[in-house]
């Protein structure tokens, strides 16, 4: 399988499955406003239909794309530290989803879904804030912060996948291929 997406977190992911795959990244510009399920969808199918275009040799391309929602306000990944505040200030004390898009191409199949998690921040004070902030962590996070690391600090509940909140959700992953998981070719050992 492809993974098309340079993220770590999808990797290690895959990787703690023991599904086999390598990278190619894919150079797409994501679109970033509409109703969010639709974005998440259509930019993992853009990134999959790229590699899938690039690689005809592949068996399997998978195309992720995730952003956290506050009604059908968008949020991505944070220009800089400024942003990262405002999105977490946004995010204080109030639920927000989770929305991930995966794409599965395969020959002339293509299979999407799209995942929500709903996730509810506690109340941050602005030494809570400061402090996540000097981590370093809210760079390249959809919303401004990793749930798996530092950032586990911030929340106070999580309904849904949490894999998800990660960056890739396992079980919309294995609604749309389970055999990934016994992968007859033997790469996945």
């Amino acid at each position: 399988m492809i993974l098309a997406s340079s993220s770590p977190q999808r990797q290690a992911i895959l990787t703690q499955l023991g599904i086999g795959f390598e990278v190619v990244v894919p150079e797409i510009a994501e679109g970033v406003a509409g109703e969010p399920a639709e974005v998440v969808r259509e930019n993992a199918e853009r990134k999959a239909q790229t590699v899938a275009g690039q690689r005809p040799d592949a068996n399997l391309v998978l195309g992720v794309d995730t952003a956290v929602a506050v009604g059908d306000e968008l949020y991505g990944k944070p220009a800089d530290e400024s942003a990262a505040r405002r999105m977490l200030r946004r995010l204080s004390g109030c639920e927000h989803r989770v929305l991930s898009g995966l794409c599965l191409i395969g020959g002339t199949a293509r299979q999407s879904v799209v995942a929500i998690t709903t996730v509810r921040f506690r109340s941050l004070s602005e030494p809570m804030l400061d402090w996540y902030l000097a981590t370093g962590e809210w760079r390249g996070r959809a919303g401004g912060y990793a749930i798996q690391r530092r950032g586990a600090a911030l929340v106070e509940s999580v309904d849904g996948d949490y894999l998800n909140v990660v960056g890739l959700p396992v079980s919309a992953l294995l609604t749309l291929a389970p055999q990934l998981l016994w992968d007859v070719t033997g790469a996945g050992n």
